[in-house]
This record gives C-alpha cells, structure tokens and sequence, in this order.
C-alpha cells in the first residue's frame, strides 16, 4: 500500500485550521459529551476523525481507509498475544502536568490489565454479559494484547520509554499537531520523528482541547515514518494514582479502543445519549445498538435492540467504548476487530508487534542501559530533607547511594530521604546494578545547604561581589542556553545588577533565581509589616512580543512550597522595542513595593524567587532588592510636584490592586487602607524611588465593600476611593 507523505507544516497547518475555531480562552465544551461532574468532554475522536473526513481531498488522498468491513469471520487465531511497544511523550510546562514515572507505570499496569481481561471488576458485569450465563449475548473477553515500554529511541539512544519535553505548547491543546512537533524538536531523549509504525505514542499535556483524550482511527492518511498517529491523554486522565483518580483511569484504555479501529458503541458520528445514534452503529455484532451513556445505569435499552438473536438486549453500559463510570470489558467481537487492525498494513499496526520491530524499539528486552537520579528539592535550609527518585533504567535489582554530609550517609534503598544538618554544597553518588553488571552517576555539587536566615533589613544592590556564584543566590534554567548572572555593565544604583541575557536565547525558557532564606520572625502586625521592593528594566524585540512574563514568588518554609505574589506580562513589562542587545539607562528601571508578604510569611526561613518566562524578547536586568520592615514615620522632604498623579487598579479589586506613580526624588511614604468608619486596615511605609514606582496592596482578606487608600507624603495626604468584591 502506498502512504501518503504529510510534512509537519501540513500537520500544523491542519490543527490551526480547526482550532481557529475554538482557541482556549473562548473555547465552549460540548457538554453533552461530558460526563456528569466532569469539567472536559470524555473524547472528541469521533470530531477529530470528522474534521479529517471533511478535508476536501481527503478521499482522493487515502489510498486505504480501515472501514467497518473488517469481518470477524476473517480476524486471525486466537492463542498468540501481540506485544506493542508504547513510549509516553510528557509535554510539560513545569506544573502538575510533568507526571511522576509511578504515574506512568500505575497507566501502563491498567491497560495492560484491561486488554488481557484481568481486571477483577469484569467478573461483575450485568448477568446478560457474565461469563457464567451461558445465554450471554457477549462476555468480556481478553483481547490478548499486551504493551510493553520501548527501550531504544528511533537512533538506538537506551532510555526508560518516557521522554519530558519543556513548552508552554502543553496548555495549547486546540492545536494537537503543534504539540506533537514540540515534543519532536524538543524532548529530552531524541529530536526527531518516532515513527507511528515502530512506536505507539501517547502525548501527555496540561489541555488537549479541552478532553480527556483521542485519537484518529487507523488509516492511510498519517504516513507510518512520522510521529503523530499517536494518543492525546489529558495528564489528570492517565492512570489512577498522582494528578489523576480511579473514575479517570480508563481513559487510555477507550483511546487504544478508538486507535485499534473500534468506534464507540453507539456508531462514529454523535455524541452519547442522542436519539438519532440508534440510527447509527459500531460495525460490531455483539455490542448492542444504542444511544451511549454518561452515568451507570446497566439496565438500559435506550435503542430497544433486539439484537442478532431476534431478541430484547440491554445496552452493554459497562463497555469500555461507551462514556460509563463502570467500564470494564472489551466484548469478543471487538477484540476479533482488534486484532484483524493489528494485522493490517493499514497504519502499519501490523508491524509494531513484530519480532524484528520489538527489536528496534527494545520492546524485546530490557538492559541495564543508564544510572541516574533527581530529587524533589536541590536546595534546603539546613536540616531539612531530600527526597531522592532512582531513574535509572533497566532492570535494576540493585542500589547504593552515598550521600557526603547527609543522614543517612549511604543507603541501599530505591528512593531515599534524606537529611542535610550543615551548611555547604555535597555530592551525590548512586551505584545500580542488574545482578550482572553496574552502572554510576554521579553529580557533583549537586546538594547546596542553604546558610543561616539573614537578618533584615535585606539591602541588596549586587554592589559588593565580582562574580555569580558569590551572590548565594540558587539560579536555574529550563534550557541549556542563557542564565542569570552578575553584570558590572550597568546598574541602577551603582555599576552591577542581575541580567538574564535574554536576546541571545531561543524561547520559550524559564529562568529563575532563588535567594537564601531570611529571618522574618521578628515582623508584627502592630509594627506595621513588611515590604519585598526591586527595581527591573527590560524591553521587547518586536511590537508584537507580548508572551514574555515576569514572576515573584515566596515561600514560607525554605522553598519547599511557593506561592506567587506579583506577575508584571504584555504591556505591563514593557511597551518599548529595541532590536538589538539592549542595556537600560537610568531612567528605564521601574521600581516594584510588594506589601502583600502577609503574616503567615513571617518565619525564620522566608525565601523568595524571580522567574522570568522568555519567548523571543530582549534583555531583563533586576537591581536593588531590598526588604525592610514596618511603617515609616518621618516622611519625605516636602518638595512641590514631585509626585506625578497616582493611579489606582484594578478598581473594584478581586485579592489585590496596585497604585502606579512617578517621583522625582527619594522619599518615604505611608499607604493606609481605610474603611468607611475611618478605621485603619492595613498601613504600609513605601520608601519609593526616583521614576515608575507600583505599589501592590493585597486586599484578598477583606470584605467586599468601599474602602480609602490614603497616601501620605511630606507635602500632603491624598484619599483614593476603592471597590473590593
């Protein structure tokens, strides 16, 4: 048979055709394919495989469709279990949605249980599918199909069959295609195609659309030397522990239905619960005709089906191709359907379980390969812990780590935690072996004990170092290109800042630096809180670039949890352009006074955090970070109009709002919030700086109601209405 060639450009072009139609932030779901409670549709297959049918040269281009035809006279003997080799392409952002490899294993274990009818729940189907009734109209049948993690990349590359790419692509899921490039071009094991005819290949995201999954039926329109005849799976619907639940875990198990051929039971064209799917039908005999169903009722007849037998059958509810809570079997005539896909060279399904293709792909076999490891946390105050993950790969039966500086100091255990009592940077070794042979990893610095909380006020304006890695900041990089450093080429005080050279650098990149913890103890309500302020300058590339974002986050427990505090992106960055390596002069820097590190940030390890996520602009400088405590009481020297009109937003405020001015001079100021009796909220000495100053109020602990934010300076007090909801 002769498969059609599609280039990646046509592939893109196609998911930009249909996601026009539907982008993310006005995307409406279908609500009547979702599942009661549920806040995605269940599968759009049968809309994907739609939207493909109606490309006007979709027939002229097939030159063999997998239709119903296949006849379950002609699927091949029973006894032989067909093996495919599955690789899961995580494609993350750096949330949630970068799952745990136990995450993947718990996915694998269930569809490998499923399609072998080893599921114990398939002993409690309703009595007219129970294997125990001999006047069963279908029982639920072992498809004898099994998966098997690949492990060599399309180059030969040894690895453990996932692969983690970094994009924000994760969460643009109207545009599948574009996914599916990313990860190509981006994953962390092989840069290119992993043939759809070698690898089943599941694309794990953050948004896939707004579904739980899907996939294209097999056919000739995907040419089986490139990557994207594949399975779309929402991360929180891949198997049943970490971000996903047992209610969600059979998602991939009706994908892999969908991509071996099978429709939904109610036919290929509607949503489930349509009165006009009993007009339609799966091509399969022993899956009665019905509507579909969302919920669980197994006494359903929604299509009064009198089947093959000539008579009354309810509809088969607890199938795994209908949207039920209680899915639990696959029925013989499917699994003929199944494995007749499996023997034909449509979509090249029949070469994946091949001797030859278990070979290429390492599905064969597994060989102690690769020794590494990662950790929760690289960076902690002193005697915290680290949890350590072995991930190496395969077959190991064996592990020795040895832990310089931490408690305990060697262990034997797979996944180790440990404590780290005294300040410095440590190495970590771990030793695997299969029983035969050993490998080792070992990364060198790899543990930094933070030092002791320093004490306020906190005044840092890079001044007194020459070089980085004197700052004690921690500093990463989602890529391996560009950082932050020390720059002695400009600052806004002084000859040194912080600058991530971010014109030279191909995005998206998430950079980040992290301060040693700081003692907060000491703050009181009563003396008037605390005060995070920095200065940043930065510009875009081009007019258009307003994807680039800059975060601040805090942590009340030495970086262990965060939480953001202050995001500046588009336009609030920066609206001017410079198009070639940009350094700023004095009057380019902005000054940020963050007032909303609330009490329950007052602990001895506060630390906080600057990210700054990069997509084609230029440079970004941070200077003059300072934390002070309390309201200051000797305001400034009066001067006449040194301070520009102050602008107050968002007003009404939903958790926080931001005063905007501009001064000529330094001076302090104090910020009062006010209710309408007068009582003062919340106060706030500012000590603002020369140029853009923003202020940032949190207001997300207060009532709805009107409030005041009076300013007061040295020449006066001024009162600025406000709306809290």
């Amino acid at each position: 048979m002769l498969h059609l060639k599609i280039n990646i450009s046509f592939l893109i072009g196609f998911g930009i055709l249909f996601s026009n139609q539907c982008v993310a932030q006005d995307r409406v779901l279908d609500t009547g394919n979702m599942r009661p409670g549920e806040s995605v549709e269940y599968c759009i297959s049968h809309k994907k495989q739609a939207q493909l049918e109606a490309l006007p040269n979709y027939q002229a281009v097939i030159q063999s469709h997998l239709t119903q035809s296949i006849s379950s006279g002609n699927v091949p003997s029973r006894g032989e279990i067909y093996q495919i080799p599955v690789v899961f392409h995580v494609l993350h952002a750096g949330g949630a949605e970068n799952i745990s490899r136990a995450q993947i294993m718990d996915a694998l274990s269930i569809i490998n249980r499923d399609f072998r009818r080893q599921n114990t729940d398939a002993n409690n189907v309703h009595i007219d599918f129970r294997n125990s009734n001999p006047n069963a109209f279908a029982v639920p049948t072992d498809v004898e199909v099994e998966f098997v993690l690949a492990t060599k990349a399309p180059d030969g590359t040894c690895f453990n069959g996932i692969t983690r790419t970094f994009s924000p692509m994760s969460f643009q899921g109207d545009d599948g295609f574009s996914q599916v490039f990313e990860i190509e071009m981006g994953n962390d094991v092989y840069q290119g195609s992993w043939p759809s005819g070698n690898y089943l290949n599941f694309f794990i995201c953050g948004d896939i659309g707004g579904a739980a999954g899907y996939t294209y039926l097999p056919s000739g329109f995907f040419d089986t030397q490139e990557t994207y005849g594949g399975i779309w799976v929402l991360h929180n619907y891949l198997g049943s522990i970490g971000t996903s639940s047992l209610n969600a875990s059979r998602v991939l198990t009706h994908e892999i239905g969908h991509w071996l051929g099978l429709p939904h039971t109610w036919g290929g064209s509607n949503n489930p619960g349509l009165v006009q799917n009993c007009s339609d039908d799966d091509g399969i005999d022993d899956t009665p005709n019905c509507r579909g169903v969302t919920s669980c009722n197994v006494n359903a007849n929604t299509c009064n089906d009198t089947g093959i037998w000539g008579v009354d059958v309810r509809d088969n509810v607890e199938n795994y191709m209908d949207y039920s809570y209680c899915s639990k079997m696959f029925t013989g005539g499917q699994a003929d359907y199944m494995r007749a896909v499996l023997n034909s060279s449509i979509a090249g399904r029949n070469n994946l379980w091949t001797p030859s293709n278990l070979a290429l792909t390492g599905g064969d076999v597994s060989v102690l390969c690769e020794a590494d490891f990662r950790s929760d946390l690289t960076d902690v105050c002193a005697g915290n812990t680290i949890q350590f993950e072995d991930i190496s790969f395969n077959s190991i039966t064996s592990w020795n780590w040895s832990f310089p500086g931490g408690i305990p100091a060697t262990s034997t255990d797979q996944n180790p935690i440990v404590v780290y009592p005294t300040t410095g940077i440590y190495p970590v070794t771990l030793t695997v072996s299969d029983g035969v042979s050993s490998l080792q990893a070992v990364k060198p610095n790899y543990v930094q004990v933070l030092s002791q909380p320093l004490p306020l006020p906190i005044i840092e304006g890079f001044e007194e170092y020459t070089a980085t890695n004197q700052t004690g900041f921690v500093i990463t990089s989602s890529a391996s290109n560009a950082k932050w450093e020390l720059t002695s080429a400009v600052g806004q005080t002084g000859s040194k800042s912080f600058k991530l050279d971010n014109f030279s650098q191909n995005g998206p990149n998430t950079d980040e630096f992290f301060s040693q913890p700081i003692d907060l103890s000491g703050i009181s309500s009563d003396a008037g809180g605390v005060v995070l302020s920095f200065r940043y300058a930065h510009r875009k590339r081009n007019s258009t670039n307003n994807s680039e974002v800059l975060r601040v986050f805090i942590s009340n427990d030495c970086g262990e949890s965060w939480v953001q505090r202050r995001t500046i992106s588009g336009t609030s960055l920066s609206t001017e352009v410079e198009t070639s390596p940009w350094t700023p002069t004095f009057e380019d820097w902005e000054t940020i006074h963050m007032t909303n590190v609330t009490s329950s940030y007052w602990v001895s390890d506060f630390r906080y955090k600057f990210s700054f996520d990069g997509n084609g602009g230029n440079n970004i400088y941070i200077d003059n970070i300072n934390i002070y405590p309390g309201p200051i009481s000797e305001l400034g020297i009066d001067e006449s109009n040194e301070i520009s009109p102050i602008l107050l937003f968002p007003n009404p405020s939903e958790g926080w709002m931001q005063l905007q001015f501009s001064t000529q001079s330094t001076q302090n100021m104090r910020i009062e919030l006010v209710d309408l009796t007068g009582k003062v909220i919340q106060t706030h000495g500012i000590q603002s700086q020369v140029g853009k100053n923003s202020v940032i109020i949190g207001s997300e602990s207060l009532v709805s109601g009107m409030y005041f934010v009076r300013v007061h300076t040295a020449s006066g007090t001024e009162n600025l209405p406000c709306v809290i909801r």
